[in-house]
């Protein structure tokens, strides 16, 4: 048992080490963080070189993360693991749609347009996570 941090009351548990990253929460990390980044950009046409960078970093962290199963699928039966991987990817296909219009949205000055697709992206993630990412422990 590890020694409980140096902040911690005396005589408490040690913390329980955290597991390593998949490669696919690296991801999904950096797609997260770039969409974070553009909800801030996205209606400021003076930004849009900044926000195409931030869509280009949202493409690439989407597309590595296709090519990967979530950890979540592991805890499916067997017999519905093949679905859910599909499912998975489908989803992972449709929101690359999305980041293609999100682009030409920003290409074309309507920034409108493309705050409101952020916001669809955030919501899909929101609903993409609910169903692919494994629940925390509480």
């Amino acid at each position: 048992m590890g020694a409980p941090p140096a902040d911690a009351p005396a005589g408490a548990p040690a913390a329980a080490p955290k597991a390593p990253k998949t490669a696919l929460e690296k991801d999904m990390d950096k797609t997260n963080a770039a969409l974070r980044k553009l909800r801030t950009s996205v209606k400021d046409a003076t930004k849009n070189d900044t926000s195409l960078t931030y869509v280009s970093a949202i493409r690439d962290g989407l597309t590595a993360a296709s090519n990967e199963i979530p950890a979540f699928a592991a805890d499916q039966p067997e017999a519905d693991r093949p679905k859910f991987i599909a499912g998975f990817q489908a989803k992972i296909k449709d929101t690359l749609g999305d980041v293609d219009k999100l682009e030409a949205a920003l290409k074309a000055n309507d920034n409108d347009g493309a705050a409101k697709l952020v916001a669809q992206l955030a919501t899909d993630e929101r609903a993409g996570h609910k169903t692919y990412r494994k629940p925390e422990d509480k």
